[in-house]
């Protein structure tokens, strides 16, 4: 099972079609959790909350700036070998301000997908787009490049 933990609701339309596309196709694949925490003006609070929902026993990932890049066949692999030993892989999306030191040190990896910053709801598009293109190598099946 795939979690991902987040904070706050996506309000545009546009984005939650995207985001349902990506949930839709990745049923084929595997079960898959979105977590919405409570956004919360008080940074600290925010922490809190993931803090308060990050199980130990998954593979637990950050997604930070300061992560690891990894190509898509990379990401594929680490998906692959990690399902092997754990069945759950949860991708841990910060608030705005970003994730701290005390959940980065509860997490098994950390991983960047750019030095860019992206709007959240964007990047929940991108991260299920990158999970479902994961699948679709581990299958060996064809996906546009």
């Amino acid at each position: 099972m795939i979690k991902i933990l987040c904070i706050g609701k996506i309000k545009e339309k546009y984005l939650n079609d995207l985001i349902n596309d990506y949930l839709t196709r990745l049923k084929k694949y595997t079960k898959i959790e979105i977590v919405e925490l409570k956004d919360n003006p008080i940074h600290k609070e925010e922490i809190e909350s993931i803090l308060n929902v990050i199980d130990k026993k998954d593979f637990n990932i950050a997604l930070d700036l300061k992560g690891k890049k990894l190509a898509s066949f990379e990401f594929a692999s680490l998906i692959e070998k990690t399902l092997i030993y754990n069945s759950n892989i949860t991708f841990i999306i910060g608030p705005s301000l970003g994730l701290n030191d005390d959940i980065i040190n509860q997490c098994d990896y950390v991983l960047s997908f750019s030095d860019l910053t992206f709007p959240h709801g964007l990047f929940r598009g991108i991260l299920l787009e990158q999970i479902y293109r994961c699948f679709k190598i581990i299958n060996n099946e064809s996906y546009h490049k």
